[in-house]
């Protein structure tokens, strides 16, 4: 029976612009006059892509071109979520907090009902519901304070 799997690596990318200072970052081929592709070599040999395709750096640091096309069709960027419901999900998934149950729902209704976090935080967490559960499930990126 086939069964049905997600990707559960995060990754790093960035999406190629022609810059000098990717051309050097990535050690790219540049095109020659009748071929508009740059190049990247990879563990599986030379490999084209274009401008506005991804580069995509894997576990191992090893770095991939994917078409911007697949790209949006295969990954999502993790949610940006403040400092304080970083140290929230921490807190909640080191057992720092009074909650028996540790996953998503007990961690939102113990910050919303349960007083387990701040009235910020709490606020925070029902307003942004699928962020905040995304972020428990898939990691996230903390928020940069301007």
């Amino acid at each position: 029976m086939i069964k049905i799997y997600r990707k559960k690596v995060t990754i790093k990318a960035e999406q190629f612009d022609a810059s000098e200072e990717m051309i050097e970052k990535y050690k790219l081929i540049r095109p020659i006059p009748r071929d508009p592709n740059y190049m990247l070599t990879t563990s599986e040999g030379i490999m084209s892509f274009n401008i506005g395709d991804w580069i995509v750096t894997r576990v191992n640091g090893e770095h991939w071109p994917i078409a911007d096309d697949v790209f949006k069709k295969t990954y999502t960027e993790l949610p940006v979520i403040p400092t304080v419901i970083a140290e929230y999900i921490s807190a909640v998934k080191n057992g720092e907090t009074d909650l028996e149950d540790i996953n998503a729902v007990e961690a939102a209704s113990g910050a919303i009902e349960y007083d387990q976090a701040s009235h910020i935080e709490a606020e925070w967490i029902q307003q942004h519901g699928d962020e905040f559960a995304r972020a428990w499930l898939d990691g996230y990126q903390v928020e940069v304070p301007e």
